[in-house]
């Protein structure tokens, strides 16, 4: 699946647009722009405890924080996601190498995750091991 740049924002198209608001179709980039990657994250934190800490900066419209699949416990970062550009760049100066719970934190804005090479190795379907002669 591809990732084409832009994302339906979940407004009907028939919908009128009044100034300010955003399209239906908002550039991928817009969005990436308020959501902020927070990484040093104590692994005790909860979601309530990081949109608490994230508000003293403006309105919180997400958190997340990303836990083992296997063990269900926090990797140690997350996201959240700012109501406006100038919230998400005043939560960075706030919060960016500041003391939170013992752990520095590291707060920048979120960038697309990459793709990455597939993992393990293609050998194909046909065998192996034995030498024609």
């Amino acid at each position: 699946m591809f990732l084409v740049g832009f994302v339906l924002s979940g407004q009907k198209p028939a919908e009128k647009q009044n100034r300010g608001q955003r399209s239906p179709y908002t550039k991928l980039e817009d969005i990436m722009a308020t959501k902020l990657y927070v990484g040093g994250l104590p692994y005790s934190t909860t979601q309530d405890e990081l949109q608490n800490a994230f508000a003293q900066a403006g309105t919180v419209s997400s958190t997340s924080i990303i836990v083992d699949k296997m063990t269900g416990r926090s990797r140690g970062f997350g996201f959240v996601e700012m109501a406006t550009d100038e919230e998400a760049q005043k939560a960075i100066e706030m919060w960016n190498g500041k003391d939170f719970g013992g752990r520095k934190l590291t707060v920048n804005e979120a960038k697309p995750l990459e793709p990455r090479a597939p993992r393990g190795g293609d050998r194909g379907g046909f065998g192996g091991g034995r030498q024609s002669w």
